[in-house]
């Protein structure tokens, strides 16, 4: 451990399967000592994007040669189109290449679009091969990096393409979250904030108090908030690990987030994180209108949300792509919660109370956005 090394830990409870999830600081630098005991041989490919491998990888690097593992390294495009059948093809095909074989451990070091490509490849490689988790992002090491959901998109949808493969080890080091842009650093701040708005109202309280210090780069406040996201995601991952209830909370605005993400077509436009915190105040308006939420409530997540520069309203998108409620009431059917042609719904009772809706009205969602699109193309 080096000098000024701090590290806690983490664990997903999935029996046979469970892994360890590291939080701390200057953890790239020890990486190897942490992956040596579960690799089969001192061997590992990283995959990363460009704009990863130019701010962290050399920490990366320096942590595995202390541990004479030796690593190949493949090089992504940075972005959420990424996330395609072509750059599947071409990532597995470059691990068939670097020899790897199925008891390998293959690295996704980077962001959520990484974690997720890199995911969906090792499940599919060979039938399934090993992969440790070493996020770079905000919303990765709170989020994407954890419960073993690795996919793809598509025109119709995001992540419809898919599997649900754990990783062996999550390595999150917050010294990495220096280098993020801070427009990337808000839109993981979405997914922190869904963690309070879902189950936990004293921690949306804390984050009220502290998202300025944690977004401006205080490497405590940044530890505390993604040790309590991880603590709120393992639990639930361990209790439905493959989302067959309770495990759906974790998906609050997500339904409303990716149909706009879609409807920009994956682009740079409207990132993730941005898209969910939409997602979130549509989710907690419209179930104020439904009578589920003190409007109260839904208008503290939206000053929240807005003081962290995040868009609470379709006003404060920074674009209108053009679209209509009608398209995005036809994506929002392409969510994977679907079941018999219904739509399944996260919507909100308060800050920190949340619940699953079967057979959402999807009609009457339909009529929702059409109200609020056309409010924020009067404002």
């Amino acid at each position: 451990m080096t000098k000024n090394q701090t590290k806690q830990s983490v664990c997903v409870d999935l029996g046979a399967r469970s892994y360890p999830i590291q939080i701390g600081t200057q953890l790239l630098e020890s990486a190897g000592e942490a992956l040596a005991p579960i690799l089969t041989r001192p061997n590992v490919v990283i995959v990363t994007d460009e704009n990863v491998a130019k701010a962290q990888l050399t920490r990366l690097a320096t942590g595995l040669e202390r541990s004479n593992i030796e690593f190949e390294t493949v090089v992504l495009p940075a972005g959420e189109a990424t996330k395609n059948f072509a750059q599947l093809e071409f990532l597995t095909r470059r691990l068939i290449d670097h020899g790897v074989e199925r008891g390998d451990t293959i690295i996704a070091f980077g962001g959520g679009v990484i974690g997720d490509l890199t995911g969906f490849a090792a499940a599919i490689l060979r039938r399934g091969c090993r992969f440790a988790q070493i996020p770079t992002t905000l919303l990765a090491q709170v989020d994407s990096s954890v419960g073993g959901k690795t996919a793809i998109n598509v025109p119709e949808g995001k992540n419809l393409i898919g599997a649900f493969h754990q990783p062996v080890m999550v390595i999150a080091d917050i010294d990495a979250l220096d280098s993020l842009p801070a427009r990337e650093m808000r839109a993981g701040y979405a997914e922190v904030v869904k963690y309070g708005a879902i189950n936990d109202e004293p921690f949306f309280a804390w984050l009220e108090e502290n998202a300025g210090a944690l977004l401006q780069g205080n490497a405590d406040a940044r530890a505390y908030a993604v040790k309590k996201s991880c603590e709120a995601k393992a639990a639930i991952v361990a209790a439905d690990e493959r989302e067959a209830g309770e495990r759906a909370l974790l998906n609050l605005g997500h339904t409303f987030g990716h149909a706009f993400e879609a409807a920009y077509g994956y682009s740079s436009d409207l990132l993730h994180g941005e898209a969910v915190a939409l997602g979130m105040a549509l989710a907690f308006d419209y179930s104020a209108r439904k009578g589920m939420c003190p409007a109260a409530d839904a208008e503290r997540l939206k000053t929240h949300l807005r003081a962290a520069s995040l868009p609470a309203d379709i006003a404060d998108l920074p674009a209108d792509p053009k679209i209509d409620a009608a398209e995005l009431a036809a994506l929002m059917m392409q969510d994977k919660k679907v079941v018999g042609g219904k739509l399944t719904l996260i919507l909100a009772d308060a800050i920190g109370a949340s619940r699953i809706v079967k057979d959402a009205d999807l009609a009457d969602i339909e009529t929702f956005l059409k109200e609020k699109i056309a409010a924020a193309r009067r404002s």
